[in-house]
C-alpha cells in the first residue's frame, strides 16, 4: 500500500476523509466502497501523523497544572492534600524537584495521575 509522503497529500487525504465521514455510519456494511476507502485513508493518515506529528508524553508539571485546574486546587490546597509544603509544590510545578515515592503515591491516588507519569516512565 502507498504511503503519504508530504503535507500536500496529507491535506488532500484529510479533505477526502471529511467528505467520506457523512456517507458512513455504524450500520454501513463492511463491504461498502465508501467505508473501505475511509478505512484505508484513515490508516494512511494515522501513519503520517505518528511520524510527523508525534504526541509527546506529558510531563509531571504539565499534568499537575492540568489536574489542579480541573479540581480547582491552588498550590496551597494541593500542598495540604499531599502533605507537603507549598514551596515543594512550586518545585514540582517548575520541574526543579521530583516527588518522593510517598508523595508520588499520593499524587497518583488522590489526583488520579497515572503512576507511570509520576515516575517518569
Amino acid at each position: 500500500m502507498a504511503r503519504i509522503t508530504n503535507e500536500t497529500t496529507y491535506k488532500a487525504t484529510m479533505e477526502r476523509i471529511e467528505e467520506l465521514l457523512p456517507l458512513v455510519d455504524d450500520d454501513t456494511p463492511l463491504t461498502d466502497k465508501n467505508l473501505v476507502e475511509l478505512d484505508l485513508l484513515s490508516e494512511l493518515a494515522a501513519e503520517y501523523e505518528e511520524e510527523h506529528y508525534p504526541i509527546a508524553t506529558p510531563s509531571l508539571p504539565d499534568i499537575l497544572r492540568l489536574r489542579m485546574s480541573e479540581l480547582g486546587l491552588t498550590q496551597s490546597k494541593l500542598s495540604k492534600l499531599l502533605g507537603v509544603s507549598p514551596s515543594r509544590i512550586r518545585d514540582y510545578l517548575t520541574g526543579r524537584s521530583e516527588p518522593t515515592l510517598r508523595v508520588g503515591r499520593e499524587m497518583s491516588r488522590k489526583l488520579g495521575i497515572d503512576a507511570n507519569i509520576v515516575l517518569g516512565v
